[in-house]
């Protein structure tokens, strides 16, 4: 059974957090290309610590993180960790917990992928410094493209809401494993397998009923660290980590009802008047406390735990660090990368998505959900251009390093492809989808 109200809460945070992300887009490339710049620069290359003796653990190969790797290879990481645990929960009871509900999505999501790269590889050739970018149009902003089809409001079926979110969750899968395998340096397996014993430690001690978040973030934090000095991109350690927290509570919920009826009937009473409560109802409250929190699993307590955070702290930060394209000449923002990239995602995305969802309906191999129609596919099928986050974050795997001019064309494409997708699909589906009139 969805809960219609809890669905309605999301669609409307996700609105607020499109919206912020968008500002904060075009505030740094405001500051980025006006007399602030130096000051924003220096602010992204200065070096943190966080030292215990002459041990700093924000440092990589013996150097301290800046600000921009902080934001990047940390901060992010928090992010992988909540995408990760959306994941797994889509995959244990959501849109992908069957082959019936996950096979539209999947194939519908492979397309969104592939089509992309391929109509990236059309403007920037592989084999050349270009084409290392190819990745970038192939991952969907969940929160961007649902804040922009939650503007619609009530004439949004909710299937076409289910579908956007399960396709961009396997953007998502695909997007990490193109992090994990493509984008890591060398590797040192020392770090590894340390970190792996973690892992199977923090899995077997979930197992026996371990359900303390707090015992799995320091965990995490040291695993971050140990994937951060292995070559492995450390933000991996953050999806990994959220598929070894226990998706079961401690206590099911017949028994938390049970135990709560006891406790109340043996609440210790005093009188109406009161305003301070004693020690023995205090105590008593405590119980009602930990109870409740052993009826929430670990994974759904920590998913909404991080909601806020991720969409209110870190990725508007992630969008000011990263969002700041230089407009310094015609040249350095127009070229082969920002075509290729607005390219992959306004028009190798809409393809991608409706041509595989297209095939898959006509072989039979899933129906087409109610609901929907095609003149709706093609929707939401340009929404999932919306490639904000995780093409910002390839495109600074891509070129940072050592093509910091073609990253200002990548940041430029996606920027670009991004808006365009967003309107478009908006448009689209305003025409569309069926009117409702106003209740009063």
């Amino acid at each position: 059974m969805i809960n219609l109200g809890s669905v309605k809460n999301i669609f409307s945070m996700n609105i607020v957090a499109s919206i912020l992300l968008f500002l904060t887009a075009i505030l740094a490339a405001a500051i980025a290309n006006s007399p602030m710049a130096p000051l924003y620069q220096d602010f992204l290359m200065q070096e943190l610590y966080l030292r215990i003796g002459d041990f700093n653990l924000l440092s990589h190969g013996g150097h301290p993180l800046k600000m921009i790797e902080f934001i990047n290879d940390c901060l992010m990481t928090i992010f992988f960790l909540a995408v990760g645990l959306e994941i797994k929960r889509e995959l244990l009871v959501g849109e992908l917990s069957s082959f019936r509900k996950a096979i539209l999505p999947f194939i519908a999501a492979c397309g969104g992928m592939l089509i992309p790269v391929l109509v990236y590889l059309y403007f920037a050739a592989m084999g050349t410094p270009e084409g290392r970018g190819m990745a970038i149009p192939m991952a969907t902003d969940i929160a961007f493209s649902l804040g922009v089809l939650s503007l619609l409001g009530k004439r949004v079926p909710l299937s076409l809401k289910i579908f956007l979110t399960a396709f961009a969750v396997v953007d998502d899968i695909g997007g990490i494993l193109v992090i994990a395998i493509f984008y890591s340096g060398e590797v040192a397996y020392g770090y590894l397998i340390a970190a792996a014993i973690l892992y199977c430690l923090l899995y077997y001690l979930g197992r026996a009923g371990m359900t303390h978040k707090i015992f799995f973030i320091l965990f995490g934090v040291v695993i971050w660290y140990l994937f951060l000095q292995s070559g492995i991109h450390s933000t991996i350690s953050g999806v990994i980590l959220a598929f070894v927290i226990p998706a079961r509570p401690r206590l099911d919920v017949g028994k938390y009802i049970n135990q709560i009826r006891k406790v109340i009937n043996e609440f210790p009473t005093s009188g109406s008047d009161d305003i301070v409560l004693t020690n023995d109802q205090i105590s008593t409250l405590k119980q009602v406390e930990r109870a409740s929190d052993f009826v929430i699993s670990p994974l759904q307590s920590m998913e909404d735990n991080l909601h806020g955070m991720v969409n209110f702290v870190i990725l508007p930060l992630f969008a000011f660090a990263n969002a700041g394209v230089v407009f310094s000449g015609g040249g350095d923002v127009i070229g082969d990368v920002s075509i290729a990239v607005a390219m992959g995602l306004l028009l190798g995305k809409f393809i991608g998505v409706y041509l595989f969802t297209w095939l898959t309906i006509k072989s039979g191999l899933a129906p087409m959900p109610p609901g929907m129609n095609w003149k709706s596919v093609a929707g939401v099928s340009l929404l999932g251009g919306i490639g904000f986050t995780v093409s910002l974050f390839i495109a600074n795997l891509s070129f940072a390093h050592d093509y910091p001019e073609l990253l200002n064309q990548a940041k430029f494409g996606v920027l670009l492809g991004t808006i365009l997708a967003g309107i478009l699909g908006y448009a689209v589906l305003k025409a569309v989808l069926p009117r409702f009139k106003e209740q009063a």
